[in-house]
């Protein structure tokens, strides 16, 4: 096992970069990154990527200099490599995907889709933005879902994010309803309304199709390969900066914990066959890295 670090040779603003990774776990490439002053919003996927200032630095606390070839392959062997087409989109990529994708749900209304793309993309998100609309809108087309009620739900669910749960939630039903009303027949509105409230327990009710497809596409990237988990992992932190470390890890793990205790994190039969399993692993990983932390 190893922390391995290419040259600085990777431009980008103003100054030029080394990737750091771990050649055998994601844990011991964190523990690593925190324990030498490392930001976490530098993580990407699998690796850190660190300015020139602190190539050497780095060196000197361990990490073995290789080549950008021999990182790669180091990389790969140790089964820690995210593929481009398994990594997060980025946000310019996901949010021209949205603007594709709003025409074709509701094609006489392109200002609601404007206004909610604008809101996804609001400077403060880090998790709850675009990125995330187009994943859910992902996972609900891997589910098989093409209804109509659903997606708009995607659409709205998170349209409020102001890091309150539960009224974020309650703010963007509120807001479906005044956006949809004037468009659509009052009952797919109450319905779409219904859903987005969902969101805050993703507890749906016995044979609640609807809720149980819009619950799994929302809670999909719980069962993303380790390394996209932990960029979700790493932008729900950023999400609330705004929060000390010890009441951050305190709350994430009463989430945490809350999420492991239910009997299906998935209520679909393809949502439990597709992400269950990775799911847990994921949420047990996290969990037990921030009882060390807390420890």
């Amino acid at each position: 096992m190893a922390i391995l670090i290419d040259p600085p040779r990777w431009p980008a603003w103003g100054t030029i970069f080394s990737h750091l990774v771990s050649d055998s776990s994601l844990e011991e490439l964190h523990e690593f990154a925190a324990a030498n002053g490392v930001p976490l919003a530098a993580f990407d996927h699998d690796h850190y990527d660190v300015p020139e200032r602190m190539y050497a630095a780095l060196v000197a606390a361990g990490a073995e200099a290789v080549r950008e070839t021999e990182l790669i392959r180091r990389l790969i062997k140790g089964g820690i490599r995210v593929r481009a087409t398994e990594r997060t989109p980025k946000r310019k990529a996901a949010t021209t995907r949205a603007r594709d994708a709003w025409p074709k749900l509701l094609p006489g209304a392109p200002q609601v889709g404007a206004d909610l793309i604008e809101r996804w993309s609001e400077p403060h998100r880090h998790y709850h933005d675009v990125r995330h609309l187009v994943g859910t809108l992902d996972a609900l087309a891997r589910l098989g879902c093409d209804d109509r009620s659903v997606l708009l739900a995607a659409w709205f669910h998170d349209a409020v994010y102001d890091g309150a749960p539960g009224q974020d939630e309650e703010a963007s039903a509120q807001l479906a309803r005044e956006q949809l009303t004037p468009l659509l027949p009052a009952d797919e509105v109450a319905e779409v309304e219904r859903l987005v409230r969902l969101t805050i327990t993703h507890d749906p009710a016995d044979g609640d199709e609807r809720g149980a497809l819009l619950s799994d596409a929302d809670l999909a990237v719980l069962g993303a390969n380790a390394g996209r988990y932990d960029v979700y992992a790493r932008d729900v932190r950023l999400d609330f900066d705004h929060l000390d470390d010890a009441t951050f890890r305190a709350g994430r793990i009463e989430v945490l914990e809350g999420l492991l205790r239910a009997k299906r994190l998935f209520r679909t039969e393809l949502g439990h066959d597709l992400w269950e399993d990775a799911a847990r692993a994921n949420l047990e990983r996290e969990l037990a890295s921030l009882h060390r932390y807390s420890a």
